[in-house]
């Protein structure tokens, strides 16, 4: 993108105010605004294809619902393959396809790690831990299973996340962008290092001038740049994922709906399964976006 026409460039306001106008005049204001009912994942129509595109390109972010009930893994494949998204982030917690499966974890290693546990899950976007030239750009999340109770998904458009923050001071902008705001430590199992050290910004632009968002909630094993203007950043946009803000949307996923999203901010409740009813998503994590968003 032209800096002439960049509206994530600080130092261009017309161009940022032509583009928050736009962004805001078209913005859903309620969830049933995000869903799109298709009929086969496997197959998309023209109209819904086209219809999971615009709400991609609006709120960057939608969430589909098909009548198809199955544990087929295929069903994210198809589907990430129909939207231009193909490069899987074939992350440790992922099975043997790429796919990982997010259900409770009684035993082995996935047990360590919240996402495989029915505890509440914190604002975040998808592979903050990754290296930067391994960002998540794009995220596919397919309900086989809901959990008897709980397991509600809260959804934060990174566009919108950043209009909030730059609105309230341009400041926090420039802090969130230096390239050694966050770090996340090395993840050491058993004195074994499974993850190097990884620093990164918290909004950058790719090579397409899309804006991008590396981000968590979480507590420990954080480390923020250490000044004022980056801890008053960081405490401004925890008020927002705190709020009621009317840009945040809420929602449990139904057995064959799913959120494609460009790895917009999101979290997740806590859950009980019960005997009969085990909660199942399969995760796709991808380094492009939605093709056309």
């Amino acid at each position: 993108m032209p800096t002439q026409k960049n509206p994530f460039d600080l130092a261009n306001n017309v161009a940022y105010q032509e583009w928050r106008t736009n962004k805001l005049e078209k913005y859903p204001s309620k969830l049933s605004e995000l869903i799109v009912e298709i009929n086969d994942p496997h197959q998309l129509t023209t109209a819904e294809h086209t219809e999971i595109l615009n709400r991609c390109k609006i709120a960057n972010m939608v969430i589909y619902s098909s009548k198809l009930i199955s544990e087929n893994k295929n069903i994210a494949h198809d589907l990430g393959k129909q939207l231009g998204v193909i490069e899987l982030d074939n992350n440790m917690g992922a099975d043997d396809d790429g796919i990982t499966s997010l259900t409770v974890a009684n035993t082995g290693d996935r047990q360590d790690y919240i996402p495989y546990t029915n505890r509440p899950l914190h604002w975040h976007t998808d592979g903050y831990y990754n290296t930067v030239d391994k960002q998540i750009r794009s995220l596919l999340l397919h309900c086989v299973c809901k959990a008897a109770k709980g397991g509600e998904n809260a959804l934060l458009d990174h566009e919108i996340a950043y209009i909030l923050l730059r609105d309230e001071n341009p400041e926090y902008i420039l802090a969130l962008m230096q390239p050694d705001v966050m770090c996340i430590p090395p993840n050491v199992v058993a004195g074994e290092e499974l993850r190097p050290m990884s620093c990164g910004p918290v909004f950058s632009t790719d090579s397409d001038g899309n804006l991008h968002m590396r981000y968590t909630k979480r507590t420990r094993s954080i480390i923020w740049k250490d000044n004022i203007i980056t801890k008053s950043a960081v405490k401004f946009l925890e008020s927002i994922l705190d709020s009621d803000s009317k840009y945040i949307f809420r929602a449990t996923l139904q057995a064959g709906q799913g959120l494609l999203s460009n790895n917009t901010l999101h979290d997740r409740s806590g859950f009980d399964d019960s005997r009969e009813q085990k909660r199942l998503l399969y995760r796709a994590r991808y380094y492009q976006r939605i093709a056309g968003t």
